[in-house]
């Protein structure tokens, strides 16, 4: 008898232990399920929990569900959400290096965009570190081009657009090509062209499929501008509270995602690209004018946020460069 009690506490021990050893996150995202990015997350959260037994579990809240957009990274800073998915651009006001690759044709290709993430690495992890955060992998966009129904043969043309920004950037672009800038998040920009709030916007083809983008808007000029990156970032105060074990395979299943999700957005963009045209998209290599008239806003962009930055922008843009 004293026995069975014996094994019988021994037993709720090793069960209450188990239940306190067991992690439960939630990872907002402010993408659609059925977009690359937060497949990729869900694949990210289904390799964590298999790799540690169960022991971390990682709920995705996709499409702003949990928290909108632009509050994200503040809802993981503060420890609300333990891990979350944040569009880096969107917080080029708080520090301008979040915005380096929202600067138009500084690094336009994958190659480039990589190279940039590469120079730009060390320095969002002293960031985030500093503000009890780290960061687990990040992912580019497909390269970023024009939807409007207007023909556009050079910047002038853009004059007057119902812009959509959902960064700094964004609107900056709208100030200099005399369009009229208005905030839209992705959750709300169908809404958004269905009631007329904005006329036209820059994005990537994924999310110009997402969106349906194509029921309200004929043509996608193909500018490759930018690629700006989604980065999942961690509240580092939860990082430390698993044990090693779970922080290794958590840190492994990043690793993983990262170079999944660079493969996977490169091939979104090509079958985005298709999925437009199928519906009616018509896919426009920009005009010479066009070209021009867009690389030297992007050079005006350049040199406002190397001024904001200072010596550590410099630093970003000479190591990119090198």
């Amino acid at each position: 008898m004293k026995l069975k009690f014996a094994l019988s506490v021994a037993a709720l021990a090793f069960a209450s232990g188990q239940a306190f050893a067991q992690a439960k996150w939630d990872l907002p995202a402010a993408y659609p399920a059925s977009n690359f990015h937060t497949e990729n997350l869900v694949q990210f959260a289904n390799d964590v929990d298999k790799a540690t037994g169960g022991k971390l579990k990682i709920t995705v809240h996709p499409n702003a569900s949990l928290y909108k957009a632009p509050e994200i990274k503040r809802a993981v800073q503060g420890g609300q959400a333990q891990i979350g998915e944040i569009l880096l651009v969107n917080y080029q006001n708080e520090w301008p290096l979040f915005g380096a690759d929202g600067i138009p044709f500084l690094a336009d290709s994958y190659d480039g965009a990589m190279k940039l993430y590469q120079a730009q690495r060390p320095l969002l992890d002293k960031k985030l570190g500093e503000q009890g955060m780290m960061l687990l992998y990040a992912v580019a966009w497909p390269p970023q081009g024009i939807y409007t129904n207007r023909t556009l043969n050079s910047a002038a043309d853009m004059k007057g657009l119902k812009w959509r920004a959902y960064s700094p950037a964004t609107a900056r672009i709208a100030e200099l090509v005399g369009a009229q800038p208005v905030t839209v998040q992705a959750a709300e920009l169908s809404q958004a062209m269905a009631t007329g709030v904005v006329d036209s916007y820059m994005s990537s083809g994924s999310t110009g499929f997402d969106t349906k983008t194509y029921e309200h808007i004929k043509r996608w000029y193909d500018t490759q501008a930018w690629l700006p990156k989604n980065a999942v970032i961690v509240n580092r105060a939860a990082f430390n509270a698993l044990d090693k074990g779970t922080q290794d395979a958590l840190l492994k299943a990043g690793a993983d995602a990262e170079k999944r999700g660079w493969a996977a957005s490169q091939r979104t963009n090509r079958e985005s690209l298709d999925k437009l045209k199928a519906n009616g998209m018509q896919i426009v290599e920009p005009p010479a004018q066009l070209k021009t008239d867009m690389q030297k806003v992007g050079e005006t962009m350049l040199k406002e946020w190397l001024d904001k930055a200072g010596p550590e922008g410099q630093q970003l843009v000479n190591a990119y460069r090198k």
